[in-house]
Order: structure tokens, then C-alpha cells, then sequence
């Protein structure tokens, strides 16, 4: 623990956080969790799907005209595919997208948006984009959004190194 001399073992090796280090974790932890209820709301309120329900909407709305296989859009998501699939069974449910066999294979399955999914989609776009804006992007600078994107990429790349993405 921090302040205490080590014992031996995995914690004489330990790196512990500085006083900055510590509360720069407790914030972004903070944000990281804060954030998705922020956007789970609004999304609720104004469109009555969630955050990831939205995702998969963005996601499969910009995709070809013909649809998007459900392992592609696992990919661009960069979620398990078992995530996916039990989402779209929702999203199926409640009329959002269609499924189908792809026709090249016939193993995988096409996703596509209904005509209730593009409403919605359409519907909710306007007000997540306004709420992104003003929470992210407004109260930055050029410099300091170019900044956090650079340091995001590194902290990325250096998860992705140690096989951790």
C-alpha cells in the first residue's frame, strides 16, 4: 500500500500511484463510468433505446445498403460477438433490425436496419450528437482536444501492446 515499505513478493515490485497519478485515475474511473449513464439517459429520454442499442443503430446505419455481417459488426464495435448476438435478438424483438443468412456464405447473418430502426436512428441522432458536443467537445480547446486524442491512442496502443485490447 502506499506509504508502507514492502514486504517481498509482487508488492516489492509494485509501482504505486502518486498523490497526482491516484487522482487523475479516481477522475478518469469516474468519468468512465459517469459517461455512459449520461449518454444511456439522454438516449432513453429522447429516443427509448440505450447507449448500446444506439451503437449498433450508428453502426449498422453506416454500413452498405445491403447490410452488415454480425461478426463485421462485432469487429467495428470491438465487442464480443456473443454481446453482439444477444443485442440484435433484442434489437430483432423490438423491431430495429432484421436478420438474414448471408447470401455469400450462408453461415453468417446479415444485419440490417428496419424502418423502424432508420426512424429511430434518424430520431435520436440529432440529440446525441448535441449532447457529445457539449459535454466533450465545447469545452475543450483545438490544442487540448488534439492532446486527449493523442494521449487516448498512446494509452490505446500500449493496451493493445500487452495484449490487454
Amino acid at each position: 500500500m502506499p506509504g508502507q515499505e514492502p514486504t517481498g513478493g509482487a508488492e516489492a515490485f509494485t509501482r504505486w500511484l502518486s498523490t497526482d497519478e491516484q487522482h487523475l485515475w479516481l477522475e478518469l474511473r469516474e468519468f468512465l463510468s459517469g459517461m455512459p449513464r449520461v449518454v444511456d439517459r439522454q438516449l432513453s429520454r429522447d429516443s427509448e433505446v440505450s447507449g448500446v442499442e444506439y451503437a449498433v443503430l450508428a453502426a449498422v446505419s453506416e454500413a452498405r445498403p445491403e447490410g452488415v455481417r454480425s461478426g463485421d459488426l462485432a469487429a467495428i464495435l470491438e465487442w464480443e460477438k456473443s454481446r453482439v448476438s444477444h443485442l440484435l435478438r433484442r434489437m430483432e424483438c423490438k423491431g430495429l433490425v432484421g436478420r438474414c443468412a448471408a447470401s455469400d456464405d450462408g453461415r453468417g447473418q446479415k444485419i440490417s436496419l428496419t424502418d423502424d430502426g432508420w426512424a429511430t436512428v434518424r430520431a435520436a441522432a440529432p440529440g446525441h450528437v448535441s449532447l457529445v458536443r457539449e459535454t466533450i467537445f465545447d469545452p475543450l480547446t483545438r490544442a487540448e482536444l488534439a492532446q486527449l486524442r493523442a494521449s487516448l491512442q498512446k494509452i490505446r496502443a500500449a493496451a493493445v501492446e500487452k495484449g490487454l485490447w
